[in-house]
C-alpha cells in the first residue's frame, strides 16, 4: 500500500480510461483500495428496488463509481495544470503539499 498523495475537495484529472481528459473534484477516497470517487466520473447505473417505508423510489440510478488513484493527477489550484504532488517542510515544522511544477503550496 502507498501513501495517497490525493485528497478529499482536490480538483483531478483523469489520465486514463474512458473518462480520459476529465476534471472533477473528489468527493471520497479509499485508501486501503486505492480507489477514489471523483465527482461526475465514472459514471454506472444501479437498479434499486421500491421501498415505501423508507420513501425510497425504484428504478434505474446513476451515481459515480469508484475510480483507481492511479488513473488520476491533481491540477494545481496557481498554474493550473495536472501535476505530482511533493511534500515540503515548513519554517514552523509542519510540512505541505507542493506542486512539482510551479512550486506553489496548496492544501
Amino acid at each position: 500500500m502507498h501513501k495517497i498523495k490525493i485528497k478529499k475537495n482536490d480538483e483531478v484529472l483523469v489520465i486514463l480510461g474512458k473518462d480520459r481528459g476529465v476534471k472533477g473534484k473528489v468527493l471520497r477516497i479509499f485508501p486501503a483500495k486505492g480507489t477514489a470517487i471523483v465527482e461526475r466520473v465514472n459514471m454506472i447505473k444501479k437498479h434499486t428496488r421500491a421501498n415505501p417505508q423508507k420513501q425510497i423510489q425504484g428504478g434505474i440510478l446513476e451515481r459515480e463509481g469508484p475510480i483507481g488513484i492511479s488513473k488520476l493527477k491533481v491540477v494545481c489550484p496557481e498554474c493550473g495544470k495536472p501535476t505530482r504532488v511533493g511534500r515540503k517542510r515548513l519554517e514552523d515544522g509542519s510540512g505541505a503539499r507542493v506542486c512539482r511544477r510551479c512550486g506553489a503550496t496548496f492544501n
